[in-house]
């Protein structure tokens, strides 16, 4: 199409098509999930009801699976079924469903559920009938609209982390960074969570779990340690500062992720000049919450006090001749295998907010190291 403007149109139709095909993916996992919590909660009132509790509960599930399995297919294994019991158990009864959901239940069941399970019978006219009834009554739009955002699968996932206030955390990350399952997987083993605990206090940390990584200062952007096992470089085998950076760039998505929200990609080998002499910043990036440029310099081997004045001047330049009027101090971050909290302290103002020594770590903390983490 030659005409400007049948290609506008063009375009906005096919955003429309877009946004439509996610929101119909979105609506059919929403209503998977509430539907899969809703069958949980069946069965934990069905069992709840039976003399032998334990028994009762194993014997439910395995004729129930049965019925569904020939009734509605694939997906009602008494594995899946189990799993269903364990969601709503997992999220009602540690109440992580959001309160307005447990307000409007109030309301329509003034203190007590209506819609208790009838004995464990199956004949069709009284299953159907009940189905109905329930589905009718959920009114799912309104009543679980904004409680379950995510997949099934993410909440096979979420449901196992014991800790609730962690399970808070990332099932929020995840929503507000639109995390594939496999990326809240890869979180979860770098333990995001767990590092960005570290430097928190009671408050800040239930802060967290309520409203997952808030930007409002410079400190809330850096991590210590930043995972980087996405790079594939074995840990502390032979590579340059060059393969790190490098690798980065060629994992520039990953990358992102790791830094948090906001982050937008600026420059590689910034190069600043001044008195005949060149400098190079390896890594420029700009948060867009914060509003300021965020510098990132990359060290093989421990930190030095030199490295902290390289990046001091860096920052300096950046703040006296590219920052706006309107933006804040840039930030900037050294990344390096090792370093003395001790040095890092003596070299920097007490007052300091822009300038930030962290470790990294080319491989996954294993179990030793996370314990370590969470002692120190």
């Amino acid at each position: 199409m030659s005409n400007i403007q049948s290609k506008e149109l063009l375009f906005n139709i096919s955003v429309l098509l877009d946004n439509a095909r996610k929101k119909v993916v979105s609506t059919v996992n929403q209503t998977m999930v509430i539907t899969y919590f809703e069958i949980g909660r069946m069965i934990v009132e069905d069992e709840q009801n039976g003399e032998n509790r334990a028994e009762y509960g194993k014997a439910v599930l395995k004729e129930l699976s049965l019925y569904l399995t020939e009734r509605f297919g694939k997906g009602f294994s008494q594995r899946n079924l189990e799993q269903m019991r364990q969601f709503y158990l997992s999220y009602s009864i540690a109440q992580t469903v959001s309160a307005e959901f447990n307000m409007i239940e109030k309301k329509d069941n003034h203190g007590k559920s209506q819609t208790q399970s009838a004995e464990f019978k199956l004949p069709d006219n009284q299953i159907n009938e009940r189905f109905s009834t329930d589905l009718t009554n959920l009114n799912i739009s309104q009543k679980y609209a904004f409680n379950f955002n995510l997949s099934w699968s993410h909440y096979l996932k979420l449901m196992r982390i014991s800790d609730l206030n962690e399970r808070k955390f990332y099932e929020i990350e995840a929503y507000k960074n639109n995390w594939s399952l496999r990326e809240l997987q890869r979180q979860f083993d770098s333990a995001l969570y767990t590092r960005l605990s570290l430097s928190k206090n009671k408050e800040e940390i239930l802060q967290l779990s309520e409203k997952g990584q808030i930007f409002e200062k410079p400190k809330d952007l850096v991590k210590d340690p930043y995972v980087l096992e996405f790079l594939g470089l074995a840990e502390k085998s032979s590579y340059s500062e060059d393969d790190l950076e490098s690798g980065l760039i060629d994992k520039l998505e990953h990358f992102l992720l790791e830094l948090g929200t906001g982050f937008t990609f600026v420059a590689r080998q910034n190069r600043i000049t001044f008195d005949e002499k060149h400098f190079k910043i390896d890594l420029v990036f700009y948060n867009r919450i914060l509003k300021c440029f965020v510098l990132i310099d990359l060290k093989i081997g421990e930190l030095k006090h030199q490295d902290i004045g390289q990046m001091q001047m860096y920052v300096n330049y950046y703040d006296r001749e590219k920052r706006l009027q309107d933006e804040n101090k840039t930030i900037g971050i050294i990344l390096c295998q090792d370093k003395s909290e001790a040095l890092v302290e003596y070299t920097l103002p007490e007052d300091n907010e822009q300038i930030f020594a962290s470790k990294y770590q080319t491989v996954l903390p294993t179990k030793e190291e996370l314990k370590k983490l969470l002692q120190n």
